[in-house]
């Protein structure tokens, strides 16, 4: 009977369930998307519960689809929207609140009391991440700071916390019934709460935050050959299956486009945007607002590091262009009204729904719409909803090129809009390097499945994940530097105006 690695992909909006075999190809799956909670302007949520059925759901229908059992099933790895937080009852499971997505800002006082003593960077030797509201320490604060009887709970013992894939993997390998409390490095990265040297919560970091010990996860390596624990025989898989692999979504994507050389990057296109570099088993500290943070771990190696550049709102900016306005009924459509034009008509979309993130780090700022005359129309907006998200992947590879001294060469891309043509022509137009497809753009869940799959030596090295990936198109400049330097001040002045909208 074939085997395969099967990928848990919990995404911000969605969960996947995605079965690749051997070559790293697509064998079926299997998606459902969850509900975007947004109890007042700055806050999103999550249903936990949702998510954990969702899960569920996904897993039994994939499985169908491939006309297989779990027990044609060599492993799970598990990939998600990396600083969701969740805060549960460990003995009942039961949610205190609901998850608190990353984009959420509503700690921002809890980040503004933190920086008070030591500036945003109070932290950033120890972890290599600014104070600020896109990271969980502070979410996790704030739950047991304002849902009645979370903060008794924490002191007790008797609730947990932890990032999604925490949530899953709990409830996956037994819940309350001895399921295993843990978290990845590269999740645990993204705390604010572990100590990148040692790999484990920094205990002045927890006292300065007033979070208990007892509540988080044992930290572990991303690929584990001792399994973070099994699969319960009645749960949706329905056989006993190894759970050993699990990377925060944008390093699963890294791992995924076989990204194991120093110097080589990546950027997913996703509901944000996120580019990392691979810098070694060096944590290279970031002058230009960039974060340093864990790559990857797999088994007893020592730990690669990467430098992250992050942007909130990518493909949420085409979700927000077709659901809010409802310029088009359905997201591909942007790139044919996009086309109707030749160029944005001097209008610019920032999208600074919660903040601006890498490389400026402004919690005051909100989203513009900048240059609109009577001439602008909807293809023009298009446009410059797509332009928004290459120009803020240029912000990021601007200052990556100024902290590792080494200029881009070409830019791996993958995400679900990276089908879209003109954005990566665009992109390759702004960043003047060759931008590139591979094949399998599902590079997120493939990492999560090689990270299971070498636990179990289903492949045996990185050179077997290496000779899987397959180029499938290269874009490269098309523009020339007198249009390129224009676009980008143009660029520069939309963003300025973004700044000192939420007052203090």
């Amino acid at each position: 009977m074939a085997k395969y690695i099967g990928a848990l992909d919990l995404g911000t909006t969605s969960n996947r369930f995605i079965l690749f075999d051997a070559a790293g190809h697509i064998v079926a799956m299997d998606q459902m998307e969850h509900r975007q909670i947004f109890p007042q302007p700055g806050w999103v949520e999550h249903d936990p519960t949702e998510i954990w059925t969702n899960a569920g759901t996904v897993i039994r229908n994939a499985l169908k689809k491939a006309g297989i059992s779990g027990e044609s099933l060599c492993a799970i790895g598990i990939t998600n929207q990396r600083e969701t937080v969740v805060v549960w009852d460990r003995k009942t499971g039961k949610p205190l609140y609901n998850a608190i997505v990353w984009q959420c800002t509503r700690t921002d006082a809890i980040c503004k009391q933190l920086a008070a003593d030591g500036g945003r960077d109070r932290f950033r030797a120890q972890t290599g991440l600014p104070v600020a509201t896109y990271f969980s320490g502070p979410k996790i604060r704030w739950i047991l700071n304002n849902v009645p009887d979370a903060g008794a709970a924490a002191e007790t013992g008797n609730a947990y916390a932890g990032t999604i894939e925490s949530w899953l993997i709990w409830w996956l390998t037994g819940g309350p019934d001895g399921g295993a409390h843990v978290t990845d490095v590269t999740n645990a990265s993204r705390t604010l709460l572990m100590n990148l040297a040692t790999l484990d919560w920094d205990p002045d970091i927890l006292k300065d935050l007033g979070i208990p010990r007892r509540i988080l996860p044992r930290i572990v390596p991303s690929s584990d050959p001792g399994f973070y624990g099994q699969t319960r025989a009645a749960g949706p898989a329905g056989a006993r299956v190894p759970v050993c692999g699990a990377l925060g979504d944008q390093q699963a994507a890294l791992v995924g486009q076989a990204c194991f050389d120093v110097g080589e990057a990546k950027n997913t296109y996703g509901t944000g945007c996120f580019l990392l570099l691979n810098t070694g088993t060096d944590a290279v500290p970031s002058e230009h607002g960039l974060i340093t943070t864990v790559a990857y771990q797999l088994g007893k190696a020592n730990p690669v590091y990467c430098l992250e550049g992050s942007i909130a709102i990518a493909g949420a900016l085409v979700q927000w262009f077709r659901d809010n306005l409802g310029l088009v009924q359905s997201a591909p459509e942007i790139e044919k009204l996009a086309r109707s034009v030749d160029d944005n008509g001097g209008a610019y979309i920032v999208p600074a729904f919660s903040g601006l993130f890498a490389p400026y780090w402004r919690s005051d700022a909100r989203g513009v719409m900048v240059g609109l005359t009577r001439y602008v129309n909807k293809g023009h907006l298009a446009r410059a909803v797509l332009e928004a998200n290459a120009y803020q992947a240029l912000d990021i590879v601007e200052a990556m090129n100024q902290d590792s001294g080494v200029p881009l060469s070409h830019l791996k891309v993958d995400g679900g809009m990276v089908l879209n043509e003109l954005l990566m022509q665009f992109q390759a137009d702004l960043l003047n390097v060759p931008v590139i497809r591979p094949k399998v753009i599902e590079t997120t869940a493939l990492g999560a499945a090689y990270a299971a799959g070498l636990a179990v030596g289903y492949w045996d090295g990185t050179a077997a994940l290496r000779a899987n990936w397959e180029q499938d198109k290269v874009w490269t400049p098309a523009i020339n530097d007198t249009a390129r330097k224009k676009g980008i001040a143009g660029w520069r002045k939309a963003v300025e105006r973004t700044y000192n909208w939420i007052d203090e």
